[in-house]
């Protein structure tokens, strides 16, 4: 019997390639059977928030339009279809409590199913993964 393969990602950013990026690896690893867990945490943690989109931010915001366009049009979904196609194949979703203590975030902000916990208690996670990748 083979073990199932974990993934463990961080997000530290909320601009909009890091959080396709993550959203791309999570939904991936999810449908070839693997456990995902991410932790979005500083500015990531924005991303989580009830109605956010991610940023544009430097170059990127020059050619999000285009870039939004050929996605769609390759079928690949925007951000927050990502992370409730995430969330719907079984990826755990968590809040780093000290960035939302410090950018005065509240629970009740943030999306359904979000878990919050602190960077130990996720270290304690990642530490059990085959693969763990740090976005920011």
């Amino acid at each position: 019997m083979t073990e199932t393969k974990k993934v463990a990602i961080i997000v530290s950013e909320g601009s909009f390639d890091k959080g396709i990026m993550a959203m791309m690896i999570a939904n991936t690893a999810a449908s070839m059977g693997m456990e995902v867990h991410i932790f979005f945490t500083f500015f990531g943690l924005n991303l989580l928030k009830k109605g956010s989109k991610p940023k544009l931010k430097g170059m990127y915001r020059l050619f999000t339009g285009t870039f939004v366009k050929r996605m769609s049009k390759v079928g690949i979904p925007q951000f927050g279809e990502q992370l409730s196609m995430a969330i719907d194949q079984g990826v755990t979703i968590y809040a780093c409590s000290t960035s939302m203590e410090l950018m005065g975030i509240k629970k009740e902000n943030m999306i359904d199913g979000a878990k919050i916990v602190g960077a130990a208690g996720f270290l304690n996670i990642a530490a059990d993964t085959d693969m763990q990748y740090f976005i920011g």
